[in-house]
């Protein structure tokens, strides 16, 4: 069994499944509430332990109440979190998300300005035992530090290339093997809403493999110059959030258990949908047994 890290942002989220969100100042009521963990490699790293995966989290959260809860819901999907750094003093990262009944959402997070930035500390020294690495943007000095630490190994140096700066997102793509995209985070870099002219766009300025996540589309990579597609299967989506998260952490693992990229994204897109069709962010995450169930039974 391949061994995986994820390393980059982790969160408590509060959801409120609402019928609608409001428009301006006032008051709505919620008809669903859950608790959970939230950020982007931290529910990787879940859907990863949840698929079946050894996966190891590295990341910061503060010394208090809400990352004692962080830390135990992860290691309840087979994250190993020992290693994960507690910051005496600061506030854990935290969101109100309201998710309407279209699966669209708003989300409030909080960051403790204060929470240190400093990656020194992280343990690279043990790379060599991974097989693949994923970070996401929002901590990019952690996120360097690893890539850099798995292409010196030879491990999978994937990069979630969610919304950051054109600085941010254009560093971590040259010290990355695999870069996947959210289709937003495409749009606003190479300034195209086409995937496939954004793809190309990546590919005239980073080698590696280049990808793209379509939401119910599916997702989208590039061989050479020629566009590939693997479609999503249809489910009614209840909740997109953390659909991302789901996609790349199993992506990842299929990646490292030997699968090539249409496989995979297959896989990830099952995986994915899934966790779409029910209300809980990273929750309703499906087994591996759940996502092999559906794709012996699929035909896109």
């Amino acid at each position: 069994m391949p061994r995986l890290l994820t390393c980059g942002i982790v969160t408590w989220d509060w959801l409120y499944g609402v019928d609608r969100i409001p428009p301006g100042p006032g008051a709505i009521e919620a008809g669903r509430f859950v608790g959970t963990g939230g950020g982007m490699a931290a529910s990787a790293a879940c859907a990863i332990g949840r698929l079946g995966g050894d996966v190891e989290f590295w990341g910061r959260c503060g010394d208090d109440r809400v990352g004692d809860e962080i830390l135990a819901d992860m290691r309840g999907y087979g994250v190993r979190v020992d290693r994960v750094r507690r910051i005496a003093g600061h506030a854990s990262p935290v969101s109100a998300i309201l998710i309407d009944r279209e699966g669209e959402r708003m989300i409030v997070p909080y960051y403790d300005p204060a929470l240190d930035q400093d990656p020194s500390w992280l343990p690279v020294a043990d790379m060599p035992g991974f097989d693949g690495v994923m970070v996401d943007a929002r901590w990019p000095r952690g996120a360097a530090r690893a890539l850099d630490a798995a292409r010196a190994a030879g491990a999978i140096a994937m990069l979630d290339a969610d919304v950051a700066t054109r600085e941010i997102l254009e560093d971590l793509m040259a010290r990355a093997t695999h870069v996947v995209w959210s289709e937003v985070a495409l749009r606003d870099w190479s300034g195209t809403s086409d995937p496939a002219d954004g793809l190309r766009a990546a590919r005239r300025r980073f080698g590696g493999f280049l990808g793209v996540t379509v939401g119910p589309g599916g997702f989208r990579w590039l061989e050479g110059d020629d566009l590939r597609a693997e479609p999503a299967p249809r489910v009614e989506a209840v909740d997109t959030l953390a659909a991302g998260d789901v996609f790349h952490g199993a992506f990842l693992l299929a990646l490292a258990e030997g699968r090539g990229a249409a496989e995979a994204a297959r896989f990830a897109n099952v995986a994915a949908a899934l966790k779409c069709a029910r209300f809980g962010s990273r929750t309703t995450t499906p087994s591996r047994e759940e996502v092999d169930a559906f794709l012996a039974g699929w035909r896109s």
